[in-house]
């Protein structure tokens, strides 16, 4: 049974940049075991996986060892492979996802994702965080991620984290920020517990990024850098309980899997 892929640079209007995503369009769905292994097969951050459902569509999103509540990078993965490659004819698509209802709207200066707003809250850093990034984090907050606040962008950029002693912290993972020299702000973000040592550009953090440098700067729109090796660029926009991403995405892949059944 031949299933479409198409592996998608997101978050980047240039070819090997951005952060990659598989796409995998369904008929019907597959058991949870298989939509893992192929994701584990992809061996990327993330595999999107969608099938029609209403007046849109259901999406999953795995990593390479389980299952996601949100993605970002490749939920705009999806989206263009729907605009650009699967016919859709309108410019906003609906979602049905673990996270509620998505929206993703194409537009002129890409694809507009329409996510819930994260609201990380002070805490003490967890003891061995500091060690494990190998820097003091000028505050520490909590929501489903860590987001430690270091004094610069260049503490951002040159953090080596200790990803083995990073993998102990209870939450999915830890985003790292700092005001920006040339935007409002940058960002790195690690998930080794999840089989990510470091996301390329990662959606879902920027859900509690925005707010919490939105509040920091006192604007509601703001251009994001993150500044992993392969970076890219995030817009952000801060209204009420929502975050609104907008991105480019490239294509770089597009084949098919066979499934014996």
């Amino acid at each position: 049974m031949p299933i479409p892929l198409y592996q998608v640079d997101a978050f980047t209007n240039e070819l090997f940049g951005g952060n990659p995503a598989a796409v995998c369009p369904l008929e019907e769905w597959l058991p949870d075991a298989t939509l893992q292994a192929i994701a584990a097969e992809n061996n990327l951050s993330e595999t999107a996986f969608f099938s029609p459902e209403g007046d849109g569509f259901r999406l999953r999103w795995f990593t390479p060892i389980r299952e996601v509540d949100l993605c970002g990078h490749a939920t705009l993965a999806t989206a263009f492979v729907l605009f650009e490659r699967q016919g859709f004819r309108g410019d906003t698509l609906r979602f049905q996802s673990r996270s509620g209802l998505l929206l993703a709207e194409r537009g002129a200066d890409g694809i507009t994702l329409d996510f819930p707003a994260g609201a990380a809250q002070p805490c003490q850093a967890p003891r061995g965080l500091a060690e494990a990034l190998g820097i003091e984090p000028v505050e520490c907050l909590k929501a489903n991620d860590y987001l430690v606040v270091l004094r610069d962008e260049e503490a951002v950029r040159s953090a080596k984290p200790d990803f083995r002693a990073l993998a102990e912290v209870e939450l999915r993972g830890v985003a790292i920020t700092a005001q920006g020299n040339d935007v409002d702000f940058v960002s790195r973000f690690f998930a080794p517990s999840y089989g990510i040592n470091e996301d390329p550009v990662t959606g879902a953090a920027h859900c509690l990024l925005a707010p919490y440098w939105a509040g920091v700067l006192g604007k509601q729109q703001l251009k994001a850098e993150q500044v992993s090796s392969r970076g890219g660029e995030v817009l952000c926009a801060v209204a009420d309980d929502r975050v609104y991403l907008t991105g480019q995405a490239v294509l770089y892949l597009e084949g098919a899997i066979t499934i014996n059944r």
